[in-house]
């Protein structure tokens, strides 16, 4: 593993997030921790399944740095089983269910898991790797020969804490990328990275009273980098198996929801829907939104009708460079990202790794006391993410471009490998996509490019049109290329029903070229 230094926090953490989340259940006892459908737990109760899976583990034989895996929907035994992994000093791997078998099957060879955990409804999913799979196998919600059933392995443990010493560098979790090609990159967080996290308790608003609505899975980093906050704070998680607008609604309402972890399309999704305006949301305090740019008229019609602030986060798994939007505070920078986070340092650096001019774009570099310790078992691939400044520090790539505005504003253009070079031209397919949603009968779009032997790449367009749009693909074609410069014109523009997402919302943009070129 590369041995590298981190940036300095502004605070520098003195307890891992074990030793928060301990603290927590001691002075909240008798307040909710976790609600699941109708699973409602109290910090004691909490605290001992916590403790009961942690000594399970350690019964197995699991030891520091031991890796388990878990293949499932979110839910209360999700939680339990990911808090107790910790506690016992293992690495959990929450792995994706989005990923395909292949994927999973990489992903499980290189982390090597002493434990496996698995629900019933990914059990196709899991089947083509499960003949190679040398681990202890416990079965969520299911009942088969060869597994034991996770309330059975649950109950048997003693619920007494194991107290087990757990240092900064120690591993955390392994979260894996989806990559569709060779074996998907893991990104390993140690305690050190998580506990800088949580700096953001108090000034989130997370502290003993907060009330966390999460709808995103608990493989996700988006999931994550609010479901410990609100442990590590002492306040109460509610878990959504799965995202529904309505249900999302209605939850609110009920449960007097404060904070909330959404991603670009949920909110798209709420503010579309017409019962929108029929639900009590003044509870909600603080909303929060990652993993992919909020568009600005999203933003504004947030700000405008859906109570409570609303604070963007950009950055990557990885870790490094954070910029926070508040929108509530900033309304004329919506179509930024932000500002730099607390003890976050930016660069942007172009093709040769040279700094780029004030307002020029380049790719953005971020460094930060919250790093990832590197890629699993990847040093060349770590060394390929490293950008060094002068003095040798390092930042991390992000693979986005963008540049600052002359108040310090992040503003993003495109992810790298998204940019198109077109006729020996940079076209950065986020421009475009603007263009087409100032249309009035887009609502949602996406710009890739394609091969073209005259001009190298030229872009195409995808588009979802409003309901009862009339016009025609090149009626749509026409319209953006009047409003675009010669050497951005989109070549051509296809119609969809829906656009291809992952399930935190990022658009699968090599699903649409793989689908125009055939």
């Amino acid at each position: 593993m590369i041995e590298f230094e981190p940036g300095t926090p502004e605070i520098k953490p003195t307890k891992t997030v074990v030793d928060m989340i301990r603290d927590a259940a001691s002075r909240n006892a008798d307040r909710e921790a976790l609600v699941e459908g109708e699973t409602r737990l109290t910090w004691r109760e909490l605290d001992r399944r916590i403790n009961q899976v942690a000594n399970q583990l350690r019964a197995l034989g699991v030891e520091k740095g031991d890796r388990v895996a878990i293949l499932s929907e979110n839910s209360a035994a999700f939680a339990e089983i990911f808090l107790g992994t910790i506690r016992a000093g293992a690495c959990l791997v929450p792995l994706s269910t989005m990923a395909s078998s292949e994927a999973l099957e990489k992903m499980i060879a290189d982390c090597t898991p002493n434990v496996f955990f698995l629900s019933n409804q990914y059990q196709t999913l899991a089947q083509p790797f499960l003949p190679e799979l040398n681990a202890i196998r416990i079965a969520l919600d299911f009942h088969e020969d060869g597994w034991t059933r996770y309330t059975e392995f649950r109950d048997q443990g003693t619920t007494s804490d194991p107290m087990v010493s757990i240092g900064m560098k120690d591993a955390f979790n392994l979260i894996y990328s989806s990559g569709t090609t060779g074996t998907p990159k893991g990104i390993l967080h140690n305690h050190y990275m998580r506990a800088v996290q949580m700096e953001r308790i108090e000034s989130a608003g997370y502290v003993d009273n907060a009330r966390t609505l999460l709808s995103t899975p608990l493989y996700s980093n988006t999931t994550i980098v609010a479901f410990l906050p609100t442990l590590a704070g002492g306040s109460c998680v509610h878990l959504m198996r799965k995202f529904d607008v309505l249900r999302y609604l209605e939850t609110v309402e009920r449960e007097k929801i404060t904070h909330t972890m959404l991603v670009p399309v949920q909110y798209k999704r709420i503010m579309e829907h017409p019962d929108f305006g029929n639900f009590d949301l003044s509870s909600m305090q603080a909303k929060f939104s990652t993993s992919a740019p909020l568009r600005s008229d999203i933003k504004r019609d947030v700000l405008a009708r859906f109570p409570g602030g609303l604070t963007e986060y950009y950055g990557l798994t990885e870790g490094g460079g954070t910029s926070v939007l508040a929108a509530h505070e900033y309304p004329d920078k919506l179509h930024t990202v932000g500002q730099p986070g607390p003890g976050v340092e930016f660069r942007l650096v172009d093709e040769d790794g040279n700094e780029v001019a004030p307002g020029e774009i380049g790719e953005i570099c971020g460094r930060s006391g919250a790093m990832m310790a590197g890629y699993f078992g990847r040093d060349d691939l770590t060394e390929d993410t490293i950008w060094r400044d002068g003095k040798g520090n390092v930042f991390f790539r992000s693979g986005d471009m963008g540049s600052f505005d002359d108040d310090g504003f992040l503003v993003l253009s495109d992810r790298k490998k998204d940019m198109i070079i077109s006729g020996g031209l940079n076209i950065y397919a986020n421009d475009l996509e603007l263009v087409l949603l100032g249309d009035a009968d887009v609502t949602d779009a996406a710009v890739v490019g394609v091969p073209s032997e005259q001009w190298g790449e030229t872009p195409v367009g995808f588009v979802v049109l409003r309901e009862n749009a009339t016009r025609s693909p090149q009626d749509i074609l026409d319209a953006a290329n009047a409003r675009l410069g010669k050497s951005q014109r989109l070549y051509d523009v296809c119609v969809r029903e829906t656009l291809p997402r992952s399930e935190i919302g990022k658009i699968l943009k090599r699903d649409l070229r793989k689908e125009f070129l055939g």
